[in-house]
């Protein structure tokens, strides 16, 4: 479904990405780990066009991100996006926020978007907050709208920008909880992530990233167990303990 080809891009002289290459199949879920500053929100950006590239081709669902005759926006409404921060419109209300693109983007009717919208809300938990604002949530219920914003668009897969990032660490439960849930139901997803045990758990392959290459792609049991590298066997020492 995701195919990256000898990726690169820099901004001036650093160099953000490097020659990376992976493949993501349908239903697969990829976690990209690796330290700071390695490279991993910009892959995980570049699917989507939100980041250009300067070198190699990327393709979603056959689609050329990179072709400038492609239109982003329609490709972008295909591919789901939740971020560290939650990105929720603070004017609209919870089942406002789900609804307005699947209208404005989609063209569905006011009454079917609600009716997916509120379905939705309902499976990420939070459908008690319609009414309400973002302000008026807790950082984990305004990342489950996000998801929920995102599923109401019928993504062909989901990408995840280490989505608990921003969250205290009594909230990343119920927002890793979903994600697990959208795994185990067969959404391709690639999730940019510290979470091990998220990965552990549902990740069918871990990459991991250092100084913008993709050191490694294995598949997790492989990559917990016995990392090829020494930077993976560094990395891992220290955020599993």
């Amino acid at each position: 479904m995701i195919e990256i080809d000898n990726v690169s891009k820099s901004y001036g002289t650093f160099h953000a990405l490097r020659q990376c290459s992976m493949r993501l199949a349908r239903g697969d879920v990829v976690v990209v780990c690796g330290p700071s500053g390695s490279g991993k929100s910009t892959l995980i950006k570049t699917v989507n066009g939100l980041e250009p590239f300067e070198q190699g081709k990327i393709t979603v669902d056959g689609i050329s991100v990179g072709d400038p005759r492609t239109n982003l926006s329609k490709l972008r409404a295909r591919i789901g996006m939740v971020f560290q921060t939650f990105e929720l419109f603070p004017h609209l209300s919870i089942r406002e926020n789900v609804t307005i693109g699947q209208v404005k983007v989609l063209g569905r009717s006011l009454d079917e978007a609600v009716a997916k919208g509120l379905k939705y809300l309902d499976r990420v938990g939070v459908i008690a907050q319609q009414d309400k604002y973002p302000a008026q949530l807790s950082g984990g219920q305004q990342q489950r709208v996000a998801i929920a914003r995102a599923l109401s668009m019928d993504p062909i897969a989901m990408l995840f920008d280490e989505p608990t990032s921003a969250l205290d660490p009594e909230m990343i439960n119920e927002v890793l909880d979903v994600m697990v849930g959208l795994a185990r139901e067969g959404m391709t997803m690639m999730v940019v992530t510290h979470e091990m045990g998220f990965a552990k758990k549902v990740a069918s392959r871990v990459i991991f990233m250092d100084q913008g290459r993709i050191v490694e792609d294995s598949p997790k049991e492989v990559f917990f167990s016995s990392p090829r590298s020494e930077r993976a066997r560094e990395f891992l020492a220290k955020i599993v303990h």
